[in-house]
């Protein structure tokens, strides 16, 4: 086939061919066939072939050839040869392995390499020369690079500038989501009965109706609050919900006349409470001394006899402690320079020393042992605890969800983790909108809250592994989900702009009143939008220990089950000897030295003419106690125990990636230890025969199938032995071709994450001799 039968091309595009024509050939031919994967509603914008996807900086032999397409929903890059799937990695119904969201782009940089220029495109901007080069440095940490040395240099242009226009969205209804969703839900509605699903066929609760309150009010044993209905029709604030719970003592015409003393008329929120009766509440701050004495004796004195012991109630301050929005995005920026843009440095030193330096890891143990302060007030005092901030929509959201973490084991399950977002975050107006930059407006309003707070989650999970339902590639899909626009729940500032937003478009898609906002514009909570239910059992944890988690016991498989005793309490004691805080019996001694007293105390001592105080008292009692994973959790805070997150931080680093290695494997073997106790049970039930009263459980055939509660299967006897095709350390992520860098093995960094030492710390590593 001639060369020019597959695209006219002018006779000036010859200087533009590579030195050895049959390679040229080989790239040519079979692009006019690639087409792109396109959900409902998605056009393509601009498109250019004959692109060289560049996978690592010191060669081009594993480069792959495509064509670079813009659609209003994404970048996507279409390889020639497209690699076979591989098993066992995680398959997405909206993105392909090689395309990223518009909203996921951080920067678009255009470089020309002969005349040595470099632009940041925007919106709307001119470019005056012919880029070289596209590189694309994306909010999930990839940075993925273009190269257009054989492509059309006016096509090439084209697609840069419509990359960056259409990253640079300038009204929210622009975003791809609002097109999505109104083309799937006319698609869909003749599938539903009667209409619509209720709720979307949603577990989580939403928290936009009463309903979902008193529940909470019942499940928490809070007797003196109430669902208060004062803001319906956000009558009061436009950043809280409808529904909130108040005590019981304050009337409505009280909080309406309290309202305008608060910023944004923002009445104390009540967030859970302990079965001992003392509150979390969270609140924003008055700037009027005067006024903050006034209503803070009211709506203290009011808590105060919601409280069965009438406790008293304390106040914390949250921005005199702890770091501002500001910092915190500046050193997530540091993080991610040291982890991902650039270079490893020479020296394991001087690496480890600059994630230090960056002071991520100090950010995320200041926020875990500010909340550990916190359970000590709810826990240790049976005190009541009002959270008090500027605006009441930062900082108190990520410390309100870590103290109900670490008390109540409800929210350490998959539904009610999402739960604890829902309601602390979503309907509590975090600003999701502004803190993503989903807009790309306000650099200054940037700032990752949200990213923060699932670390502080993992490095929980991290020293507690089977006290969470979840694993850690949950928690990153998560992250992942917050740059994907077409779901409700990261796209809005407060539940009144996403109510008036999701009405407005109802309206433009002719969709009928009354119908659930969860179904025609659902939350990331249905995961079913992005994974198939064999997917999603990636999110499940075998070394779960709650609610339904199976469990051998002197040779019988029995199920634990939460008591009905103070099950958040520290008094409780479920794990054997061998294990205290999650820890084996050999490192018993660790978590004692490395306790909480002596972070709160910096000179605490074990001399024994030192006094401990109360809390120092409680914090030693608890670690020198076996573990209840139902029950709380405290974790261990000194600098040696934060860990770096590397699923999230060096996913897309080569350096990084361990073949069929890493944690990937543990995960596998658990997986499939935990399928063999279930088919074990099957069979050991059917020999015994059904016990009276008990459901007829399936035959171990229908256990093969995907209903599985793991992903990887145990294999019967008569079964051949299938092992994945594909495992690294960054599983079910794969980096090849996601990052623009230096792809040298053997570098520092390299040899030390293949070594044999386990990554703790900056601190104890970099103070360790090799």
């Amino acid at each position: 086939m001639s060369m020019f039968s597959v695209k006219p091309m002018k006779p000036t595009f010859k200087c533009y061919l590579p030195p050895v024509q049959t390679d040229v050939k080989k790239a040519i031919e079979p692009i006019k066939k690639l087409e792109p994967k396109l959900l409902l509603g998605e056009i393509v914008v601009n498109e250019v072939n004959f692109v060289r996807k560049c996978i690592s900086t010191d060669s081009s032999q594993d480069d792959l050839w495509g064509k670079l397409i813009c659609t209003n929903f994404k970048v996507s890059f279409i390889p020639q040869d497209a690699p076979a799937k591989q098993r066992s990695q995680l398959s997405h119904f909206l993105l392909g392995e090689h395309d990223i969201p518009l909203t996921c782009l951080d920067q678009v940089v255009t470089v020309n390499d002969t005349k040595g220029k470099r632009k940041v495109l925007g919106s709307n901007q001119k470019l005056k020369f012919n880029p070289t080069e596209l590189i694309l440095y994306c909010k999930d940490l990839r940075i993925i690079r273009f190269c257009f040395g054989e492509a059309g240099p006016e096509s090439a242009k084209k697609v840069c500038l419509a990359i960056a226009h259409y990253s640079h969205p300038a009204d929210l209804h622009l975003l791809f989501g609002f097109e999505y969703q109104g083309r799937r839900y006319h698609e869909y509605k003749a599938k539903r009965v009667n209409g619509s699903t209720p709720r979307g066929g949603l577990q989580t609760p939403i928290f936009d109706r009463p309903s979902d309150w008193d529940r909470e009010i019942k499940r928490t044993g809070a007797s003196e609050w109430r669902v208060c209905s004062v803001n319906e029709g956000y009558a009061i604030s436009p950043s809280l919900p409808e529904y909130i719970v108040v005590p019981a003592s304050l009337a409505d015409q009280d909080l309406k006349q309290y309202s305008s003393f608060f910023p944004d008329n923002r009445i104390p929120l009540w967030c859970w409470n302990h079965p001992s009766g003392s509150a979390l509440i969270r609140m924003a701050s008055i700037t009027d001394p005067l006024h903050q004495r006034k209503i803070d004796q009211r709506v203290f004195t009011a808590i105060t006899k919601s409280h069965p012991h009438r406790s008293e109630v304390i106040r914390l301050d949250l921005d005199k402690c702890l770091p501002n929005i500001q910092d915190i995005q500046s050193a997530f920026f540091k993080i991610r320079q040291i982890c991902v843009m650039d270079p490893f440095e020479e020296s394991e030193e001087r690496w480890l020393s600059s994630i230090e330096n960056s002071r991520w890891l100090e950010y995320v143990r200041a926020f875990l042992k500010h909340s550990a302060e916190v359970v000590y007030h709810l826990d240790g005092k049976n005190t009541s605890v009002v959270l008090a901030e500027e605006e009441d929509r930062d900082l108190n959201c990520i410390v309100s969800s870590l103290v109900q973490l670490m008390l109540d084991p409800h929210y350490r399950s998959l539904i009610g983790f999402q739960s604890l977002v829902q309601k602390e975050w979503v309907m509590a107006g975090h600003r999701f909108l502004d803190r993503c930059n989903h807009l790309k407006k306000s650099d200054k309003e940037e700032s990752p809250l949200f990213t923060l707070f699932l670390d502080c989650v993992w490095q929980m999970m991290n020293q507690y592994p089977a006290a969470f339902e979840f694993t850690e590639a949950y928690l990153t899909v998560l992250t992942d989900s917050m740059w994907i626009p077409l779901f409700s729940t990261f796209l809005f500032n407060s539940p009144k702009q996403r109510n008036q937003h999701l009405a407005d478009f109802a309206k433009n898609k002719a969709i009928p009143q009354g119908e659930e906002q969860s179904v025609y514009f659902p939350p990331v909570w249905d995961w079913s939008q992005q994974f198939s239910f064999k997917d999603q059992t990636l999110f499940n944890n075998p070394m779960y220990v709650g609610k339904g988690a199976a469990c051998v016991q002197n040779g019988e498989v029995k199920t634990f089950r939460r008591t009905k005793q103070k099950t958040y309490s520290s008094t409780l004691r479920g794990a054997p000897a061998s294990m205290r805080n999650g820890l084996k019996s050999g490192e018993e001694t660790l978590p004692r030295r490395g306790s909480l007293v002596s972070e709160l105390k910096p000179d605490f001592s074990p001399v024994k003419d030192v006094v401990e105080s109360p809390s120092e008292r409680f914090f030693r009692d608890w670690f020198s106690r076996p573990i209840d994973q139902q029950g709380l959790l405290i974790p261990l805070l000194t600098p040696s125990h934060m860990a770096l997150w590397k699923l999230f931080f060096l996913r897309w680093v080569p350096e990084a990636c361990i073949p069929k290695g890493g944690s990937i494997t543990a995960y596998h073997k658990l997986c499939q230890l935990v399928d063999e106790i279930e088919i074990l049970q099957i069979q050991l039930r059917q020999y015994k025969g059904p016990s009276p009263g008990s459901t007829p459980l399936p035959s171990p055939s229908e256990s093969r199938s995907d209903q599985r509660r793991m992903y990887f299967k145990a294999s019967f006897p008569d079964d051949p032995s299938t092992p994945p095709d594909f495992l690294t350390s960054s599983f079910p992520f794969t980096p090849v071709g996601n990052l623009c860098r230096r792809n040298v093995h053997g570098t520092p960094i390299s040899k030390f994450l293949n070594g044999a030492k386990i990554w703790l710390s900056t601190e104890t590593l970099a103070n360790d001799t090799v």
